[in-house]
């Protein structure tokens, strides 16, 4: 005998769990593209991504901002926002950012991951792609 009652969510084990920010094992999560392009076509890694990235996994180390449930600092393939690089993204917020020096860097470290301040002048427009 069949039943043609819909399933019980509650015990179905095949559904999703859901996430929510607050149950995300870190704060946030920052991506820098170290991304190198052999046919000499934009890429971040022409623009010293890897030392910004060192110099934000340093930064953010010091300021005791690394670790769970606080910023984790990684490194990523192309992001596909070629045209705005270098880049660097902040999730879960989304931001999309651009660096020229390491004093960029320190200021996306201390007002944004520190602070949750934006870096309004380093944002990326949302139109830029590859």
């Amino acid at each position: 005998m069949t039943s043609s009652s819909p399933p019980d969510t509650q015990s179905d084990k095949s559904a999703p769990p859901t996430a929510t920010v607050d149950s995300s094992y870190y704060h946030r999560h920052v991506f820098f593209c170290l991304n190198q392009r052999s046919n000499g076509e934009a890429c971040c890694a022409n623009h010293r991504a890897q030392e910004a990235f060192d110099r934000c996994k340093s930064q953010v180390k010091g300021a005791g901002l690394a670790g769970p449930g606080k910023v984790r600092v990684n490194k990523s393939g192309c992001l596909d926002r070629c045209a705005a690089g270098p880049v660097v993204v902040v999730y879960p917020e989304a931001v999309w950012y651009t660096y020229l020096d390491a004093s960029d860097i320190d200021e996306i470290v201390e007002s944004h991951l520190k602070n949750g301040q934006v870096v309004e002048r380093l944002l990326i427009p949302p139109h830029v792609g590859r």
